[in-house]
């Protein structure tokens, strides 16, 4: 049988060579691929791959044969007898693959394939590093939404290796405006000197699909810094997938997850403008709760720490059972945390000057708990005060130049010679009336 094979083999590198040599496209071709197909059927792995890599190397071999060849092989890829075959298969059309841009396309899918098996028999970070040699967003005839689905691969085992600078740096590749794109306005026919792009697998998920695993990587990136007001963004992403908006089921976990993470970002004003917004979305009314915590962050009154989170403690704790899983270790010191410094900025707001232990009454802390939280504030310039320690005096106030008390000033008396005017023109209004009327 062995013989018999060789001897094949043999017949057809010869009419490959002539067609070859003739320039002959269709026949180098199908020469090519009949030895591949004659290798596959008698189970001969080992001569399959040296039989590609022989066909590959011959002298001016055409790239259509050779893109034939590697095609042809891929679909034996699944039916390989064991996992060392398969791997051994996939490396060998990798290899061929390599440097040859009209089977960029072939080599990139060989990896993802190699780096799957890879990873299925956890060496994570053998399979990172294989998905990382690969460049696809430089691939012109690769099809969006696949570029898309191998560069979230990337970040995706970058993040199971817990290389978090990576994975960010790969993320960056993708630019969030491109999910909101028509993918039917995608070029499909060439142009003179375009490639033409190929049409995406069928595995390769839908651009919103897409939108959603990318939004769900970035949680977990920004998870890692419990950069909270990042995972609220990406959360409310995910709320506007037409998808998850018209389930009830999909969009109610969505939305308890902005609600939770808008309460534990810093106050800055991006975070006051995603709270605004989302106190005015309808469906909050579903979750009442959830309103109940916003609306008393932008109340401007002091909330009191153990009532709030007698209050929302089970709905904080059942969060574990919903999309996302839990908030975090860190959660639960951050969420006191928030409380406290709306706090001080409601006191900021109703005080220009108040002592630090009327502070501390004010929100139930000690009084070094207190120096400390507002010391805190300061430097990370959310709020303008000064500590007179010796007295116990916070002054809110902000201290202005000499430029600024004179443009004060000046301001004043404007305002007043204005209001002067007006005066003056309503008493010549009102006289000029009696007159009028005592002519009469």
């Amino acid at each position: 049988m062995e013989g018999n094979l060789d001897a094949a083999i043999e017949s057809l590198l010869n009419v490959e060579k002539q067609c070859r040599l003739a320039g002959d496209v269709a026949g180098t071709r199908k020469a090519a691929v009949d030895i591949v197909e004659l290798c596959f059927k008698d189970a001969a792995w080992k001569t399959l791959n040296d039989q590609i890599v022989v066909l590959s190397k011959r002298r001016g071999q055409l790239k259509q044969a050779i893109t034939a060849v590697v095609q042809k092989a891929m679909e034996y890829i699944d039916v390989t007898p064991d996992v060392d075959t398969r791997i051994e298969l996939i490396k060998t059309l990798s290899s061929v693959a390599a440097g040859k841009i009209y089977v960029e396309i072939e080599r990139a899918r060989l990896i993802k394939r190699l780096a799957k098996i890879k990873e299925e028999l956890g060496k994570i970070d053998e399979a990172a590093d294989l998905m990382q040699e690969v460049a696809v967003e430089t691939f012109g005839s690769m099809a969006k939404t696949e570029k898309i689905a191998f560069i979230l691969e990337q970040v995706r085992l970058c993040l199971d290796r817990q290389d978090y600078v990576r994975a960010q740096i790969l993320s960056r590749k993708i630019s969030p405006r491109v999910f909101d794109a028509d993918t039917s306005k995608e070029k499909k026919k060439p142009k003179d000197g375009d490639n033409m792009v190929q049409e995406a697998p069928a595995e390769i998920p839908s651009l919103l699909e897409l939108k959603r695993i990318y939004y769900e990587l970035m949680i977990r990136y920004y998870s890692h810094n419990n950069d909270y007001l990042e995972i609220c963004r990406c959360y409310k992403s995910i709320y506007e997938i037409p998808s998850v908006k018209e389930d009830p089921a999909k969009w109610i976990p969505v939305l308890r997850k902005i609600c939770w993470y808008l309460v534990l970002a810093p106050h800055d004003p991006m975070q006051s403008s995603l709270l605004n917004a989302t106190l005015e979305d309808k469906n909050l009314s579903e979750i009442p709760n959830f309103r109940l915590l916003l609306k008393q962050l932008v109340t401007m009154e002091v909330i009191q720490w153990t009532k709030l989170w007698e209050f929302f403690k089970d709905e904080y704790e059942n969060e574990k059972n919903f999309l996302g899983g839990a908030l975090g270790t860190k959660a639960a010191e951050d969420l006191k945390l928030r409380i406290i410094e709306h706090n001080i900025l409601v006191v900021s707001k109703y005080y220009s000057r108040i002592t630090l232990k009327r502070i501390a009454d004010l929100l139930c802390l000690s009084l070094q708990e207190a120096e400390k939280h507002l010391s805190d504030m300061v430097n990370s310039k959310a709020l303008i005060a000064k500590i007179d320690r010796p007295m116990g005096i916070i002054s809110f106030r902000t201290a202005q130049d000499s430029n600024g008390v004179l443009n004060s000033w000046a301001s004043n008396l404007e305002k007043l010679l204005d209001l002067v005017e007006k005066s003056c023109h309503q008493i010549h209004k009102e006289t000029m009336i009696h007159k009028v009327v005592l002519k009469a």
